[in-house]
């Protein structure tokens, strides 16, 4: 019974401690204003912090999302212009949000300035870049079938679901000697720039709906006025990669 309640106690220590991170105002950066108060006829300058704990690293991590945003901004350009300039920036960007996401965590050792706050954006950043714009990039190249965004929805969900895994999960992983984990639980999430490279590689050859068309064909699996019924079979490449993201079993080593 003791030792039950030592271990909530713990928890609840856990926990509040990672609260506290919110109630410090130490961070690399932060918004501020002025409020003005009236003390014996004077107007005396106090400062207010708006946002808080916003660190070097935090930064960087944002930036990362920035790139998702950008590539997702250049796909609707490119849907309304037909530009293929937009086309190629949009294939760009989740490429410049890995060089964010890699010295994110570079940087957050550096300051040694880890925080659950870095942790949970790191996170929200990367399904952005690495979820969310590979996905529309696949829809604008041509693949928009009512079953195609079937697949689509359900690969950024997947990649969701493995971001939130790993957050609640990482700790139990196996750690070397250094204290990182020796591998990931299913692919990692910016492994689907492995399909934005792909798709880059058909937008050269000029296999987009605009120009010679998508390859691989057209699967109908019901007959429909509206083509509801047909699905590409390069989504059977999506719809893998999704499941292995979300794999239990798949355990890739950690460089």
């Amino acid at each position: 019974m003791t030792s039950q309640v030592e271990v909530k106690k713990k928890g609840q220590s856990t926990k509040e401690h990672a609260l506290m991170q919110y109630q410090n105002t130490d961070g690399h950066f932060s918004l501020v204003r002025f409020v003005f108060s009236r003390s014996a006829g004077s107007v005396e300058p106090e400062f207010t912090v708006l946002c808080r704990n916003f660190r070097l690293a935090d930064l960087v991590t944002i930036m990362n999302g920035f790139c998702g945003s950008f590539s997702l901004f250049s796909s609707a350009r490119y849907l309304t212009s037909n530009d293929k300039t937009h086309l190629w920036a949009a294939l760009t960007y989740p490429l410049a949000g890995l060089m964010f996401d890699f010295f994110d965590g570079k940087v957050a050792r550096w300051r040694n300035s880890a925080s659950l706050l870095g942790q949970e954006l790191d996170s929200l950043a990367d399904l952005i870049s690495f979820g969310v714009a590979p996905a529309v990039l696949a829809f604008v190249i041509g693949f928009r079938t009512w079953l195609d965004t079937v697949v689509l929805a359900a690969f950024i969900c997947c990649g969701l679901a493995r971001l939130a895994r790993f957050n609640a999960t990482v700790a139990l992983v196996p750690k070397d000697q250094s204290g990182k984990s020796k591998y990931f639980e299913g692919l990692p999430i910016p492994s689907t720039l492995c399909l934005v490279g792909l798709l880059a590689f058909w937008t050269q050859k000029g296999w987009i709906e605009a120009e010679q068309g998508v390859p691989g064909g057209v699967l109908t699996l019901w007959e429909s006025k509206i083509g509801s019924g047909e699905v590409h079979y390069v989504m059977i490449l999506f719809g893998a990669w999704a499941a292995a993201m979300v794999s239990k079993t798949l355990h890739v080593p950690k460089p």
